[in-house]
């Protein structure tokens, strides 16, 4: 019995290192977080589009002035990419070191999950390998503070 659990344990092993991630993957992930804020510090519309997939949707909650209710409130590749062009152009939106940081949450062959968290607020993303490159498809975030919202 004692051989069998150690074969089990030595063929699962063998099995999660070969659909593991290679330290290509792992860095083209970082990567595509990393440019996804990056072009908003200093704007670069190209650098946000390289990091987005062409149907990607950010989300986040948001609450309605008028009502008070809440409601989920969606932008677009296309919303982000003209941000990226013009959210920072004064360079008054960010620290001059901005907090940028990459967690990885979970990744297999082709999907990726990672948390990103920069000064005032956190991003988690979803990531999907198309055609051999990674691509943020999915983007849900909230402000630290949530009374901002």
């Amino acid at each position: 019995m004692k051989h069998l659990l150690a074969i089990f344990t030595l063929l699962s092993f063998l099995q999660l290192t070969a659909l593991a991630q290679s330290k290509r993957d792992s860095l083209a992930i970082k990567q595509a977080a990393l440019d996804y804020i990056e072009s908003q510090h200093k704007p670069n519309a190209a650098q946000m589009e390289r990091a987005l997939h062409p149907r990607m949707v950010k989300r986040t909650f948001w609450k309605d002035k008028a009502t008070g209710k809440d409601y989920v409130r969606e932008t677009s590749t296309e919303s982000m990419v003209l941000l990226a062009e013009s959210y920072n152009t004064k360079g008054d939106k960010f620290p001059i070191n901005p907090k940028k940081e990459v967690k990885f949450l979970d990744i297999s062959e082709r999907t990726a999950s990672v948390k990103l968290i920069a000064d005032e607020w956190i991003d988690y993303m979803h990531l999907v390998k198309l055609n051999g490159s990674w691509k943020i498809i999915n983007v849900l975030w909230q402000y630290n503070d949530v009374k901002q919202h």
